[in-house]
């Protein structure tokens, strides 16, 4: 039986996009088929294949069930889904040997996300807030197993578009652990809590990858996908005034607080909101330092400064949870750096050094071979990438790689040109050819900055630059608006004995307009869709 292991895909896609599959049933074939895979989409860069059959969708064994069913729990599963499969030659032998395929067995450790080595399955965070017909959940325990279980979820209520599964093991109930109460004592607990209530849950397939490692269950483990309310990541840069807030403390709370906006501010037009607490100051968690230190690190960062910062609201649900909002930024891959900021020609977020090396200028030239690549796209859709780069070709000795994402073809930007577009683009480049690619970690996390992609951005600002003149002392400004819970006049009195100091302040870097550079392709080009 060990030989019929189920692969563990977890695929991600895009609002507004497919996972780029199709689930059937055929007369003549037993269970749920994945066929029709789109070239290039999530299902086919994760490895499924044609012909491969799902046996779980998120954790539920499904093979005898209903398509129709099947279907919508992937549907309802949102911009993610977790699939057990089996490809054909396997699945079919197991039927034919008579192996009940609803028993689990062994699974990797790590699934696969879209085609690349994933984390380890979390326990979900669920918040429930009481509708007129209750959550929408009922429990149950399961003879020889520790804890309870949800049951009788209701379709599309409370406890379902919260996350809830039915038969998720109960674990924290308000951040409190249950997993060794009594119904009575959870269901006093759930009263308790009145209309609204955080459960941490952990499914079948999650609970057996933790219990088989002796780890013990707690929120520290959790995704936090299903909260409702997201922390907010705030890119501020400085204006002639500062950013234009002010940092304090205030009485009964713990924290520190943005306070006093000016109106048409950088920190106004940036989306900072009075009474947001702030959380990191460029993924440097801020909660343990003084106000002193955290005014010290805003200042460090010059010009530009990323913040996280949680509304009241948010910040509620997190600690009601148990968990740091810099979960948030973990889980949806944002890379924030640890330190300021390098000085680039364009005021950008720094990225961590793996995924700067994901931003590569390639330069090469054509062999009788050609460049050594495939590009491909996918119907509909704008975007082109590298596929099928051939070993010690031209386009591999360049340190191109598959998946690669195409910026820029020869200086031109391509992300919104078509394949034919960018293949005429290519054969016009001679024997020659420069392309701007990113991996799809440094891609993704310049889109979700709103930064343009250009090769200006692996390049650093010379040293030998004339300094700035300084500017006068009626000019001069402390390099961040924020003050300490002293009176105003007080803090006025203090940035004006500041201006008084001969401090140099941070040279102001400025801004090159998006340039479009080089990148690189091949004249074996595939045409394929």
């Amino acid at each position: 039986m060990a030989r019929y292991k189920p692969r563990v895909i977890v695929l991600s896609k895009k609002p507004g996009h497919s996972f780029g599959f199709f689930l059937r049933v055929e007369k003549g074939e037993d269970g749920h088929l994945i066929r029709n895979l789109e070239m290039g989409g999530p299902a086919e860069l994760a490895g499924l294949k044609d012909g491969d059959r799902i046996l779980r969708v998120n954790g539920t064994y499904m093979d005898e069930m209903d398509h129709s069913r099947v279907v919508d729990l992937v549907k309802e599963s949102g911009a993610s889904v977790t699939f057990h499969v089996l490809d054909v030659a396997s699945y079919k032998q197991a039927k034919t040997e008579g192996v009940d395929l609803s028993d689990p067995h062994p699974k990797p450790t790590q699934p696969t996300m879209n085609g690349v080595a994933g984390e380890a399955p979390k326990p979900k965070l669920c918040y429930l807030t009481k509708s007129s017909g209750g959550y929408g959940f009922s429990l149950r325990s399961v003879k020889g197993e520790v804890g309870m279980f949800m049951a009788e979820v209701n379709p599309g209520g409370v406890a379902e578009r919260a996350g809830v599964k039915a038969n998720d093991r109960l674990i924290e109930v308000n951040g409190e652990n249950m997993e060794n109460a009594t119904h009575d004592q959870i269901v006093e607990k759930v009263k308790a809590s009145g209309s609204r209530i955080m459960f941490l849950l952990v499914d079948e397939d999650t609970d057996k990858f933790y219990k088989n490692k002796r780890i013990r269950l707690g929120a520290w483990l959790a995704t936090v996908k299903f909260l409702p309310l997201k922390p907010r990541i705030v890119d501020l840069f400085k204006g002639s005034d500062g950013y234009g807030y002010y940092l304090k403390a205030e009485p009964n709370k713990t924290g520190h607080f943005i306070k006093d906006i000016d109106r048409g501010s950088p920190a106004d037009s940036a989306g900072l909101k009075e009474m947001d607490r702030l959380v990191a100051v460029e993924g440097e968690e801020v909660d343990s330092c003084s106000h002193e230190q955290v005014v010290d690190r805003i200042r460090q960062c010059g010009n530009k400064c990323c913040l996280l910062v949680v509304d009241e609201d948010t910040d509620m649900l997190y600690k009601m949870g148990g968990v740091s909002p810099l979960f948030y930024l973990k889980e949806m891959g944002f890379l924030l750096p640890a330190s300021p900021p390098p000085s680039y020609p364009e005021c950008v977020p720094a990225l961590a050094p793996a995924t700067t090396a994901l931003l590569k200028l390639c330069k090469m030239e054509k062999t009788s071979a050609g460049y050594g690549f495939h590009l491909n796209s996918i119907q509909g859709v704008c975007g082109l990438y590298i596929n099928e780069v051939v070993k010690g070709g031209a386009a591999d000795r360049v340190g191109m790689e598959d998946d690669d994402i195409v910026v820029e073809v020869g200086g031109v930007n391509v992300e919104q040109s078509s394949h034919e577009q960018v293949v005429e683009l290519i054969r016009n480049s001679g024997s020659s050819l420069v392309l701007l690619v990113a991996g799809k970690q440094a891609y993704n996390h310049f889109k979700a900055k709103g930064v343009a992609i250009t090769p200006q951005l692996l390049t650093p600002v010379p040293t030998a630059r004339s300094p700035s003149p300084p500017p006068s002392p009626a000019q001069r400004h402390t390099p961040a608006q924020i003050d300490t819970p002293a009176t105003l006049e007080e803090v006025r009195e203090e940035e004006e004995e500041e201006a008084k100091t001969d401090i140099p302040l941070p040279q102001t870097r400025e801004r090159t307009p998006s340039v479009s550079s080089a990148a690189s392709s091949c004249l074996s080009v595939d045409e394929r869709l």
